[in-house]
């Protein structure tokens, strides 16, 4: 290559870290004597939370629909038409229970991403594989979500 005295070359560094994907099989569950919150560990727990949230969203998805046709069919019978607004609002209350569940799943899913996931917010110590198997959307120990009920009853009781 022929570079005249006006010419600048600039080697920029390369920041971006590359990372092998990890493969786990179906059956794979974490365990202990394994390194806390090593790449398999986030791997699984990634894949469960998006299958998930996928499942959530789905569910959702069909509720919605169903909720449309339903707005579509009138019974002249006015118990029939209670009971079909009645039955109407509990899925959409499931529906937004639902989304904030799925926000919680997103949060989690960021978690990983930041290496911050599997690790108490109020301590920063480790929350533990069997509550996170429980609980995957987690984010306190359980001593600290003990210790945050507590809390929230010496608040309600007052």
């Amino acid at each position: 290559m022929d570079l005249d005295s006006n010419t600048m070359i600039y080697i920029l560094p390369s920041f971006k870290k590359t990372t092998m994907a990890v493969k786990i099989s179906k059956k794979y569950i974490p365990n202990s004597k394994e390194k806390y919150m090593c790449e398999k560990h986030k791997e699984y727990f990634k894949k469960r939370l998006a299958t998930w949230k996928n499942e959530l969203l789905e569910s959702n998805r069909k509720t919605i629909e169903n909720s449309k046709n339903d707005n579509e069919i009138s019974s002249a019978d006015i118990v029939d038409q209670a009971t079909s607004v009645a039955e109407r609002s509990v899925e959409l209350r499931t529906v937004n229970r639902q989304i904030k569940l799925i926000s919680k799943i997103d949060k989690a899913l960021d978690r990983i991403k930041n290496k911050t996931y599997g690790f108490c917010e109020d301590t920063g110590e480790p929350i533990g594989l069997k509550r996170l198997i429980a609980r995957p959307i987690a984010t306190l120990s359980i001593e600290a979500q003990e210790r945050h009920e507590k809390k929230e009853k010496i608040f309600a009781d007052n």
